[in-house]
């Protein structure tokens, strides 16, 4: 059984040009970290050029199909029928993109099939990354 689930999507930029390109994004869920969703863009999608890649919780994607969540970096909310609004704030400037909510609802129904909500914590090795983190500080 895999441990990784990866889904292509399709996000459209929503920009202040009347046209909306899209752009092919990922998502990946893994069991190493199964509260999180990561959603990467391809370099030729950014603006600086190089791959970019947000990682955010599972429940913010999952709860932000039916109504708005987030306040910080990453927020999600449903956009009328069939589509949910990401928006990914940095420094440099604000991303807004359109995902069609079937696609979302799908990559969810896969992570969890591999990790059911509210069981993640089974999954997580707090001795082993405790080590790690007591390593890296000495």
């Amino acid at each position: 059984m895999s441990t990784v689930i990866e889904q292509p999507v399709e996000a459209r930029l929503v920009a202040a040009a009347p046209r909306m390109p899209n752009i092919p994004a990922t998502l990946r869920y893994d069991l190493n970290d199964p509260f999180a969703v990561r959603m990467t863009f391809p370099a030729p999608a950014t603006l600086g050029g190089e791959e970019v890649c947000w990682t955010f919780s599972r429940e913010l994607l999952a709860t932000g199909l039916h109504s708005p969540r987030g306040d910080g970096d990453v927020r999600v909310r449903p956009y009328g029928y069939d589509r949910t609004v990401l928006e990914f704030h940095a420094p440099e400037g604000t991303a807004v993109v359109h995902v069609r909510s079937g696609e979302l609802r799908r990559f969810l129904e896969a992570t969890r099939a591999l990790v059911p909500d509210g069981l993640e914590h089974t999954h997580l090795d707090l001795d082993h990354d405790l080590a790690e983190l007591m390593r890296d500080a000495c």
